[in-house]
Parts: structure tokens; C-alpha cells; sequence
């Protein structure tokens, strides 16, 4: 039984004071279900991680990079091609789910060189028809030697 018995206002430290339950700390409260998401269409993970997962109506997505999933290897060429598939890999991700696009709410790019920016969003304009929340950050270095990584969180109504 949750307790909503509130401290005396007196004082914080009153003796009288009766500890309040909280329900969303309540270990024996009903977890929300999960479910992992898997797709051919896109890379196998390359490490201890899921695609994606789908919880309710959200969806977080793994951070997904420029591997063509027919080869597991990098595709050739610069930031344009691996920012075109690693969108393709997360599109598939978020297709598998059930999701679209459009449903995506935030985005996370993680570039290895800022500079590359410009040439980042002239192709990930491409793939949403209305904008997500993004945050691009530079980072040092990204698994398999990758210019850029994706992930994303989509919500359905």
C-alpha cells in the first residue's frame, strides 16, 4: 500500500514525521513491457546491444553508422555516403518497428569532424519531411573507424 501521509511542516526533522512512498520508486510497481527490435535490413549489432528497442508508443533506437548490411563493411567514400546509409540503416530499424520517419522526436549525430557539417545535412535533410530535435557533437573516434553515427527516440501518438 502506497502511503501518502505527508511530514509535519513544522520542521524537516520532526519526530512526528512519517515517511512518504513514492509510487514511481515502487520496486514491486508493473515495469512497462519491451520489446527488442531486430531487422536483416540493417547491420547486426557489433557489440552487446539491441537495434532498438520499443517501449509503449517510444522507440530508442541504437546509434547506427554508414555499414552496408549486405557486406558488414563500411560503404566506400566520405561523410555523404556513410551519413546515406547509416539513415538508411536507421530508417530500416525504425520501419521494422513500425514506425516511420516522420515519427522520429530526436535525433543524436555524433560526427568525427564538425567541419563536415555542412555536407552531413545536405543529406540528412533529405530523409525527414518535418524536422526531429537534433544534437551533433564531435567525437574522437567511432566504432569501425566510422565518420558518423545516427541514433534516434520516436514517439507515436
Amino acid at each position: 500500500m502506497i502511503s501518502t501521509a505527508r511530514p509535519c511542516t513544522r520542521s524537516f526533522f520532526c519526530c512526528r514525521a512519517q515517511p512518504m512512498r513514492y509510487p514511481y520508486l515502487d520496486r514491486s510497481a508493473a515495469r512497462p513491457v519491451s520489446s527488442v527490435i531486430f531487422t536483416e535490413k540493417a547491420p547486426k549489432p557489433i557489440g552487446p546491444y539491441s537495434q532498438a528497442r520499443k517501449v509503449g508508443n517510444l522507440l530508442f533506437v541504437s546509434g547506427q553508422i554508414g555499414i552496408d548490411p549486405a557486406t558488414g563493411k563500411l560503404v566506400e567514400g566520405g561523410v555523404r555516403e556513410q551519413a546515406r546509409q547509416a539513415l538508411e540503416n536507421l530508417k530500416a530499424v525504425i520501419e521494422a518497428a513500425g514506425f516511420s520517419m516522420e515519427d522520429a522526436v530526436f535525433v543524436i549525430v555524433f560526427l568525427r569532424d564538425i567541419s563536415q557539417y555542412r555536407e552531413f545535412n545536405e543529406v540528412y535533410a533529405q530523409y525527414f519531411k518535418t524536422y526531429p530535435a537534433r544534437a551533433v557533437v564531435e567525437v574522437s573516434g567511432l566504432p569501425a573507424g566510422a565518420l558518423v553515427e545516427i541514433a534516434a527516440i520516436a514517439a507515436k501518438p
